[in-house]
């Protein structure tokens, strides 16, 4: 018989340890199926949550919305760290179900990791598109790392879309438009976190993923030419 008892949520547990003996937790939970963010009940929002509060350029939300759904996910975690500095270093641990991730790093580096997992389950219509890759969420990922999740997440996606009778982008036609919406809203994002900040670590974070939709958009081709050298050897060669 199916299981159709519900599966518990997928947390991720990030916590940050500083020299001066300061220790901040976050707990991310995500729905199992969904992987939307299991938010907490939190009242008031601050007043840079509010939609049009720098709204993003290509925001398709209409003025029904009072919230910008990722900004109310995500101001726990602004507001926590709204005075500290970038280049602060930390030791960051990620607690997951599977294992544990370490790393001393710099503050803006730390935050980037936990605030891409925010910006893409919190129901913003352009992120949502990045959501599966967080089933498989990599805290710290290096750059070829990053290329390679986000092409073989898009590929994947392609598959299914075929296996529904949809046409599939086998060839990237239109994989930098995604990341193109995806840096708009990015940068978008960095300004309102700028004008909730009195320090730069916060908004440092979301510059750091905006940089990478950005270096898409313009050089996909070198961007597959740097893991191209993985499949030399692998299924796809001769």
């Amino acid at each position: 018989m199916p299981d159709n008892q519900p599966k518990p949520p997928i947390r991720y547990l990030y916590k940050f340890r500083f020299a001066n003996g300061t220790e901040k937790d976050f707990e991310v939970l995500l729905d199992a199926q969904t992987l939307e963010l299991v938010s907490e009940h939190r009242t008031p929002n601050p007043a840079w949550t509010k939609l049009d509060y720098f709204q993003c350029a290509n925001c398709p939300l209409g003025r029904e919305v009072e919230y910008c759904p990722v900004a109310v996910n995500l101001s726990r975690l602004v507001e926590s760290f709204k005075d500290a500095a970038s280049t602060e270093t930390t030791n960051v641990t990620v607690q997951t179900a599977e294992r544990v991730y370490s790393k001393q790093t710099t503050l803006h580096k730390g935050l980037s990791s936990i605030i891409g997992i925010y910006m893409v389950t919190s129901n913003c219509p352009v992120m949502d598109k990045l959501r599966p890759n967080v089933r498989f969420h990599l805290p710290f990922a290096t750059r070829e790392e990053t290329i390679y999740r986000a092409i073989g997440m898009y590929l994947m996606a392609q598959y299914f879309r075929m296996r529904k009778g949809g046409k599939p982008d086998w060839e990237l036609k239109h994989f930098a438009e995604v990341y193109e919406a995806v840096s708009q809203v990015n940068e978008g994002f960095s300004k309102r976190v700028a004008h909730a900040s009195i320090e730069d670590a916060n908004v440092n974070a979301v510059i750091i993923l905006s940089s990478f939709g950005q270096a898409l958009d313009s050089f996909l081709e070198d961007s597959l030419a740097e893991i191209s050298y993985l499949f030399d050897r692998g299924p796809t060669a001769k």
